[in-house]
């Protein structure tokens, strides 16, 4: 299992970084219509939207795998 998440992992960070950029088809039509410039800052904040609960899942991840490994 371990070694299928570290494949999923590097195969994830080896993709173009334009590729991950992915948006709902609302986001997306909009996004279009708005222009280059306007799109880049469309993208940015949905990534900083979702920076949050990202971060609250790393944390929880890193103290539960913190206390499974102490048991």
């Amino acid at each position: 299992m371990k070694k299928i998440i570290y494949l999923m992992m590097t195969v994830a960070m080896l993709l173009p970084a334009g590729q991950l950029m992915a948006q709902c088809s609302l986001c997306t039509k909009t996004a279009q219509q708005l222009g280059e410039g306007p799109a880049k800052g469309l993208n940015n904040g949905i990534l900083m939207l979702a920076a949050a609960p990202l971060a609250l899942g790393l944390f929880l991840g890193i103290r539960w795998w913190r206390s499974q490994r102490a048991q």
